[in-house]
């Protein structure tokens, strides 16, 4: 006959279990192990720590699973597994340490032990302590076991050593559908789209993480009318795309300037909620519609958008710049003050100053670098620099630039003085240009194209003698500007014009 204290122990036990399969309590871990402690349930069950470990790892709360192991008297597999894998979405050689401790305690990694510590190496910088558990998974007869080969591929692709995952890949016999889309977003991070597509046309099936997987590959390596083709082909298979397919295939429609497909998506993606779910999917067509230069869609998704953040206003902000609506843009910029969140950020700021370009608002643009430390915090970068720089000679002020160049915190760049002397052609300052010049060739001396911007200065100003020093200089010293040639495809034929 079992006491009133046994009876409350057991039915205290049942009712943290309980809790345990509540989700939502889950995040309440720290709270249900004091109440264990505190009612010593797990000297009543001896698997209620590893449950407790068990419940950890699916919120990733890493040291909680290691306070259990110190306080479990003779932890057992299931908690070490547990602990390991609790730790294994964090680059940490933690779940190394464990590893050690489990196999002096005498037990025997399994499937459950190998599979989050390969995951754990995944995220670590070097291949090195990867490939050393590959060899004790492979002794200990787990290699093949569908779990740890998974992480096997992932962990080889994560390194681009695509040999060693592909062969992996091959020996599965049952390959799920995520091997496969291991297997390709490595050759696509690796550029080889060959094995990619050949892999990808080898499936018998595939989700919309295959096609996701593919799509940015292609549009990462600038083939936007291959991935539009494979986005139309997967659409008209049947696969619903989701908020990642949008903004992969969004930009393309801004590159290419097709703004027919983006409009298609827009409403695709209204009528599927992806504008209330996904606020990447409107930060997106905001950014289409601006560079297809139509701005009053691009205003409506903004002001219909239910959450905004940073990229939202910054993207809205620099539609309008290089559309050259800079008043437009700063009075967003305005809005966005007056509203106090988001804070701008540094690249608010760049694209600020690209309205305080357009709109050759010279004061304003010198306003925004001094208060970005002071008031935002935010210390002003080369870009920020760069910038101003070119603000200041679209106005003509030219030597103003100059000030501001020698006065920069950080080394200038080629580019600022690409800037500087660009904008002294533009207004035939020649004097300040020969300075701009000076300083270019000593960053770039090889480059053509700074000799040949000066000579141009010289020839516009009438001083055809310096200009005719400078094509000398390049001649002695064998640089040449190169001749501008032209490509047109025409059955998957390239043909050059010079």
């Amino acid at each position: 006959m079992t006491s009133i204290g046994d009876q409350l122990a057991a039915a205290c036990l049942r009712h943290v279990l309980q809790l345990l399969h509540d989700r939502t309590a889950r995040h309440r871990l720290p709270e249900i192990l004091s109440h264990v402690l505190r009612r010593q349930l797990h000297l009543f069950s001896p698997s209620l720590l590893s449950t407790l470990a068990a419940a950890s790892s699916s919120i990733r709360h890493p040291y909680f699973a290691r306070r259990l192991l110190i306080l479990s008297p003779s932890p057992d597999l299931p908690l070490f597994n547990a602990a390991i894998k609790s730790l294994s979405f964090f680059p940490s050689h933690q779940p190394f340490f464990l590893f050690s401790l489990l196999r002096s305690a005498g037990l025997r990694p399994d499937r459950q032990t190998f599979a989050p510590l390969l995951k754990s190496c995944s995220l670590l910088p070097s291949l090195q302590p990867g490939t050393a558990i590959h060899a004790t998974a492979l002794l200990a007869g787990f290699s093949d076991h569908s779990a740890v080969a998974i992480q096997l591929v992932e962990l080889y692709a994560q390194f681009g050593c695509m040999a060693e995952a592909y062969n992996v890949f091959v020996k599965l016999p049952h390959r799920e559908i995520v091997v496969w889309n291991l297997m390709i977003n490595g050759f696509c991070k690796r550029n080889d789209f060959e094995s990619a597509f050949h892999l990808f046309r080898q499936m018998s099936s595939r989700n919309i993480v295959t096609w996701n997987t593919i799509l940015a590959g292609v549009s990462r390596a600038g083939y936007d009318s291959k991935a539009v083709g494979m986005f139309l082909e997967m659409w008209e298979s049947g696969i619903d795309p989701d908020d990642a397919t949008v903004v992969t295939i969004l930009p393309i429609c801004a590159r290419t300037g097709n703004s027919d497909l983006g409009r298609k998506i827009h409403f695709y993606a209204e009528k599927k909620g992806l504008l209330i779910s996904a606020i990447n999917v409107g930060n997106s067509l905001i950014d289409m519609y601006s560079k297809c230069a139509e701005l009053e869609s691009a205003r409506r998704v903004f002001d219909e958008m239910p959450q905004r953040n940073v990229v939202t206003w910054n993207t809205m902000i620099n539609g309008l710049a290089i559309n050259g609506h800079g008043l437009l843009g700063l009075q967003v910029f305005d809005e966005m003050l007056e509203r106090g969140f988001p804070s701008p950020n540094s690249s608010t700021f760049v694209s600020v100053l690209g309205c305080c370009t357009h709109a050759g608002m010279v004061e304003r643009g010198k306003e925004l670098i001094r208060a970005m430390p002071s008031e935002y915090k935010i210390k002003p970068r080369l870009e920020h620099y760069g910038c101003l720089v070119d603000l200041l000679g679209r106005c003509g002020r030219t030597r103003e630039a100059l000030v501001l160049i020698k006065g920069m915190p950080m080394k200038p760049t080629a580019e600022i003085w690409g800037a500087l002397l660009s904008a002294c052609r533009n207004n035939g300052d020649a004097e300040v240009g020969e300075k701009a010049a000076t300083k270019l060739m000593e960053v770039e001396p090889e480059n053509s194209g700074n000799f040949v911007l000066m000579a141009n200065l010289y020839a516009e100003t009438g001083r055809w003698e310096e200009a005719e020093k400078v094509w000398s200089v390049m001649r002695g010293i064998r640089v040449w500007k190169n001749t501008a040639q032209s490509a047109v495809e025409l059955a998957a034929e390239f043909y050059l014009f010079k």
